[in-house]
């Protein structure tokens, strides 16, 4: 079943995520995962009191769950991740699976 990763995050003040960013494609590439959608949130809204929300959002489709987690464990990319990590502020990764009708209509395969 595919596995969504939904990525919401601030740019820090580096360019760091930017180096991420031109590796990041291919590697996740050769773990089956598809960047669907990403760029900069236009008209955010601060739903939740005391959290400010997040001004980029990145969506990475994988064929599964273990796809994914050997795209985060994958030891040739160990120096890849800490760009990531160092280059964003205030990151959230949500990973989550969609029933099959729901998964297939997004995904448009």
């Amino acid at each position: 079943m595919a596995l969504y990763a939904l990525n919401l995050f601030d740019l820090s003040e580096n360019d760091l995520y930017r180096q991420y960013s031109r590796r990041s494609v291919a590697a996740a590439e050769e773990h089956g995962g598809k960047v669907v959608a990403l760029g900069r949130l236009a008209d955010v809204v601060q739903t939740e009191p005391g959290v400010e929300p997040r001004t980029v959002m990145v969506l990475v489709e994988w064929p599964s769950r273990g796809a994914f987690d050997a795209f985060l464990e994958d030891s040739a990319y160990e120096d890849l991740h800490p760009l990531r990590e160092d280059g964003t502020r205030n990151p959230t990764l949500s990973p989550h699976t969609l029933p099959g009708m729901v998964a297939h209509a997004v995904s448009g395969s």
